[in-house]
Protein backbone atom coordinates (compact mmCIF):
# COMPACT_ATOMS: atom_id res chain seq x y z
CA UNK A 1 0.00 0.00 0.00
CA UNK A 2 0.85 3.71 -0.68
CA UNK A 3 0.04 6.98 0.79
CA UNK A 4 -0.74 8.23 -2.18
CA UNK A 5 -4.30 7.55 -4.70
CA UNK A 6 -3.61 6.41 -8.46
CA UNK A 7 -5.30 7.27 -11.52
CA UNK A 8 -4.77 5.21 -14.68
CA UNK A 9 -6.13 7.84 -17.30
CA UNK A 10 -6.76 6.11 -21.40
CA UNK A 11 -9.04 6.93 -24.14
CA UNK A 12 -8.74 4.27 -26.66
CA UNK A 13 -4.98 2.82 -26.12
CA UNK A 14 -5.36 -1.01 -27.56
CA UNK A 15 -3.41 -2.22 -24.71
CA UNK A 16 -5.19 0.09 -22.11
CA UNK A 17 -6.76 -2.95 -19.97
CA UNK A 18 -3.58 -4.68 -19.09
CA UNK A 19 -1.41 -1.79 -18.62
CA UNK A 20 -4.38 -0.71 -15.82
CA UNK A 21 -3.84 -4.20 -14.13
CA UNK A 22 -0.10 -3.77 -14.61
CA UNK A 23 -0.07 -0.59 -12.47
CA UNK A 24 -2.59 -2.32 -9.89
CA UNK A 25 -0.31 -4.88 -9.21
CA UNK A 26 3.05 -2.54 -8.97
CA UNK A 27 1.47 0.07 -7.20
CA UNK A 28 -1.03 -1.65 -4.92
CA UNK A 29 -4.40 -0.82 -3.97
CA UNK A 30 -7.00 0.36 -6.02
CA UNK A 31 -6.08 2.58 -9.28
CA UNK A 32 -8.83 4.45 -10.39
CA UNK A 33 -9.49 4.24 -13.98
CA UNK A 34 -10.70 7.25 -16.59
CA UNK A 35 -11.27 6.65 -19.72
CA UNK A 36 -12.72 7.63 -23.21
CA UNK A 37 -13.50 11.37 -21.70
CA UNK A 38 -12.94 13.23 -25.21
CA UNK A 39 -10.60 16.66 -24.49
CA UNK A 40 -7.05 16.06 -22.79
CA UNK A 41 -8.15 19.17 -20.77
CA UNK A 42 -11.59 18.03 -19.71
CA UNK A 43 -9.89 14.71 -18.99
CA UNK A 44 -7.17 15.44 -16.94
CA UNK A 45 -9.49 17.99 -14.65
CA UNK A 46 -11.86 14.97 -13.98
CA UNK A 47 -8.79 13.23 -12.28
CA UNK A 48 -8.69 15.52 -9.63
CA UNK A 49 -12.00 14.76 -8.81
CA UNK A 50 -12.25 10.83 -8.52
CA UNK A 51 -9.31 11.02 -5.95
CA UNK A 52 -9.63 10.93 -2.12
CA UNK A 53 -5.97 12.43 -1.52
CA UNK A 54 -4.04 15.64 -2.60
CA UNK A 55 -1.58 14.19 -4.30
CA UNK A 56 -2.09 10.88 -6.16
CA UNK A 57 0.11 9.38 -9.27
CA UNK A 58 -1.28 9.50 -12.89
CA UNK A 59 0.08 7.33 -15.32
CA UNK A 60 -1.12 7.36 -19.05
CA UNK A 61 -3.19 4.87 -20.85
CA UNK A 62 -0.07 3.42 -22.71
CA UNK A 63 2.49 3.78 -19.57
CA UNK A 64 3.85 0.03 -18.98
CA UNK A 65 5.45 0.76 -15.28
CA UNK A 66 8.49 -0.97 -14.49
CA UNK A 67 7.47 -3.62 -11.74
CA UNK A 68 10.04 -2.62 -9.73
CA UNK A 69 9.08 0.81 -9.00
CA UNK A 70 8.87 1.25 -5.50
CA UNK A 71 6.04 3.31 -4.32
CA UNK A 72 6.40 3.46 -0.98
CA UNK A 73 9.75 5.18 -1.16
CA UNK A 74 8.54 8.10 -3.37
CA UNK A 75 9.03 11.38 -1.26
CA UNK A 76 5.65 14.18 -0.78
CA UNK A 77 5.85 16.83 -2.98
CA UNK A 78 7.34 19.63 -1.43
CA UNK A 79 5.62 22.90 -0.95
CA UNK A 80 4.96 24.62 -4.25
CA UNK A 81 5.52 22.07 -6.53
CA UNK A 82 2.20 20.64 -8.17
CA UNK A 83 4.29 17.38 -10.51
CA UNK A 84 6.88 15.23 -10.34
CA UNK A 85 7.66 13.04 -13.54
CA UNK A 86 10.01 10.11 -14.04
CA UNK A 87 11.15 9.39 -17.08
CA UNK A 88 9.86 7.14 -19.50
CA UNK A 89 11.97 5.04 -22.65
CA UNK A 90 10.71 5.54 -26.21
CA UNK A 91 10.57 2.29 -27.79
CA UNK A 92 10.77 3.19 -31.29
CA UNK A 93 13.98 5.74 -30.68
CA UNK A 94 15.33 4.87 -27.42
CA UNK A 95 15.21 8.15 -25.57
CA UNK A 96 14.72 8.85 -21.90
CA UNK A 97 12.66 11.42 -21.00
CA UNK A 98 9.74 12.88 -19.44
CA UNK A 99 7.48 12.40 -22.37
CA UNK A 100 4.88 9.61 -21.43
CA UNK A 101 5.98 8.90 -18.27
CA UNK A 102 4.53 8.55 -14.82
CA UNK A 103 3.61 11.53 -13.01
CA UNK A 104 2.86 12.46 -9.35
CA UNK A 105 0.62 15.40 -8.78
CA UNK A 106 -1.26 17.61 -6.93
CA UNK A 107 -5.00 17.51 -7.12
CA UNK A 108 -5.82 21.36 -6.20
CA UNK A 109 -3.07 22.13 -9.13
CA UNK A 110 -5.42 20.27 -11.62
CA UNK A 111 -8.28 22.21 -10.73
CA UNK A 112 -6.38 25.36 -10.96
CA UNK A 113 -4.63 24.33 -14.14
CA UNK A 114 -4.44 27.43 -16.91
CA UNK A 115 -3.78 26.81 -20.51
CA UNK A 116 -1.28 25.39 -22.80
CA UNK A 117 -1.13 23.52 -25.71
CA UNK A 118 0.83 20.70 -23.92
CA UNK A 119 -2.31 20.77 -21.42
CA UNK A 120 -0.20 20.07 -17.85
CA UNK A 121 2.25 22.59 -18.63
CA UNK A 122 -0.17 24.98 -17.70
CA UNK A 123 0.13 23.75 -13.84
CA UNK A 124 0.56 26.29 -11.14
CA UNK A 125 3.95 25.97 -9.15
CA UNK A 126 7.13 24.03 -10.16
CA UNK A 127 7.24 21.22 -11.80
CA UNK A 128 9.89 18.49 -11.22
CA UNK A 129 11.72 16.07 -13.58
CA UNK A 130 13.01 12.70 -11.28
CA UNK A 131 16.54 11.56 -12.92
CA UNK A 132 14.88 8.26 -12.58
CA UNK A 133 12.76 5.88 -15.37
CA UNK A 134 9.54 4.52 -14.22
CA UNK A 135 8.60 2.55 -17.45
CA UNK A 136 7.99 2.88 -20.71
CA UNK A 137 5.31 4.51 -22.51
CA UNK A 138 4.14 2.12 -25.19
CA UNK A 139 2.38 4.38 -27.52
CA UNK A 140 3.60 2.34 -30.66
CA UNK A 141 0.41 0.04 -30.44
CA UNK A 142 -0.64 0.63 -33.60
CA UNK A 143 -0.18 2.97 -37.00
CA UNK A 144 -2.03 5.71 -35.69
CA UNK A 145 -0.92 5.84 -32.09
CA UNK A 146 2.77 5.53 -33.21
CA UNK A 147 1.89 8.39 -35.74
CA UNK A 148 0.02 10.51 -33.39
CA UNK A 149 2.84 10.33 -30.97
CA UNK A 150 5.26 11.85 -32.91
CA UNK A 151 2.94 14.19 -34.71
CA UNK A 152 1.87 15.59 -31.44
CA UNK A 153 5.84 15.82 -29.60
CA UNK A 154 7.32 17.32 -32.38
CA UNK A 155 4.97 19.47 -33.25
CA UNK A 156 4.59 21.10 -29.48
CA UNK A 157 9.20 20.74 -29.65
CA UNK A 158 9.43 22.70 -32.75
CA UNK A 159 6.51 25.62 -31.51
CA UNK A 160 8.94 25.68 -28.50
CA UNK A 161 8.59 23.70 -24.89
CA UNK A 162 6.17 24.85 -22.86
CA UNK A 163 8.17 23.76 -19.80
CA UNK A 164 11.21 25.68 -20.50
CA UNK A 165 13.22 23.22 -22.16
CA UNK A 166 16.17 23.91 -23.82
CA UNK A 167 16.42 24.54 -27.88
CA UNK A 168 19.45 22.22 -28.27
CA UNK A 169 17.73 19.04 -26.06
CA UNK A 170 14.40 20.44 -28.04
CA UNK A 171 16.40 19.73 -31.46
CA UNK A 172 17.92 16.67 -30.30
CA UNK A 173 14.60 14.98 -29.53
CA UNK A 174 13.28 16.10 -32.75
CA UNK A 175 16.16 14.28 -34.66
CA UNK A 176 15.68 11.32 -32.72
CA UNK A 177 11.89 11.28 -33.60
CA UNK A 178 12.25 11.67 -37.26
CA UNK A 179 14.79 9.19 -37.16
CA UNK A 180 12.58 6.43 -35.45
CA UNK A 181 13.60 2.86 -36.65
CA UNK A 182 13.31 0.64 -33.83
CA UNK A 183 10.04 -1.36 -32.50
CA UNK A 184 6.91 -1.86 -34.36
CA UNK A 185 5.15 0.42 -36.14
CA UNK A 186 8.53 3.20 -35.77
CA UNK A 187 8.39 4.18 -39.58
CA UNK A 188 4.94 5.51 -38.34
CA UNK A 189 6.37 7.46 -34.95
CA UNK A 190 8.69 8.81 -37.83
CA UNK A 191 6.36 10.09 -40.51
CA UNK A 192 4.70 11.51 -37.52
CA UNK A 193 7.34 13.44 -36.35
CA UNK A 194 8.14 15.16 -40.10
CA UNK A 195 4.19 15.81 -40.61
CA UNK A 196 4.32 17.79 -37.16
CA UNK A 197 6.82 20.03 -37.52
CA UNK A 198 5.59 20.84 -40.67
CA UNK A 199 2.11 21.53 -39.15
CA UNK A 200 4.03 23.79 -36.47
CA UNK A 201 4.81 25.66 -39.69
CA UNK A 202 1.63 25.71 -41.06
CA UNK A 203 -0.05 27.26 -38.08
CA UNK A 204 2.33 29.73 -36.89
CA UNK A 205 0.42 32.58 -38.08
CA UNK A 206 -3.01 31.13 -36.27
CA UNK A 207 -1.70 29.73 -32.98
CA UNK A 208 -5.63 28.52 -32.35
CA UNK A 209 -4.54 25.56 -34.72
CA UNK A 210 -2.36 23.82 -32.01
CA UNK A 211 -5.63 23.52 -30.48
CA UNK A 212 -6.03 20.45 -33.09
CA UNK A 213 -3.30 18.90 -30.87
CA UNK A 214 -5.70 18.04 -27.76
CA UNK A 215 -8.40 16.74 -30.34
CA UNK A 216 -8.44 13.08 -31.48
CA UNK A 217 -11.21 13.18 -34.11
CA UNK A 218 -8.84 16.05 -35.89
CA UNK A 219 -5.67 14.01 -35.59
CA UNK A 220 -7.20 10.94 -36.29
CA UNK A 221 -9.05 12.49 -40.21
CA UNK A 222 -5.26 13.76 -40.13
CA UNK A 223 -3.71 10.37 -40.09
CA UNK A 224 -6.35 8.48 -42.34
CA UNK A 225 -5.83 11.51 -45.20
CA UNK A 226 -1.78 11.20 -45.41
CA UNK A 227 -1.51 7.46 -44.90
CA UNK A 228 -5.03 5.75 -45.89
CA UNK A 229 -6.97 3.64 -44.08
CA UNK A 230 -4.60 2.16 -41.54
CA UNK A 231 -5.77 0.06 -38.44
CA UNK A 232 -6.19 2.71 -35.43
CA UNK A 233 -6.70 0.20 -32.85
CA UNK A 234 -3.71 -2.18 -33.38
Amino acid sequence: MTEYDAVFLSYDEPMANSLHARTQRTLGGSVKRLHGVHGMRRAFRLCAEVVDREQFFLADGDFAIDTGFDPAAVEPLDEGVSMRVWRAVNPVNGLSYGYGGLKLIRRSALREMGDAVDVLAALPGRIEFAQATAGITRFNQSPFHAWKAGFRECAMLARGSEYGMADDDARQRVEAWTSSRDGEFATYAAAGAREGIAFTREAARDAKQFDHLNDPTWLCARFTTAHGDQAVSG
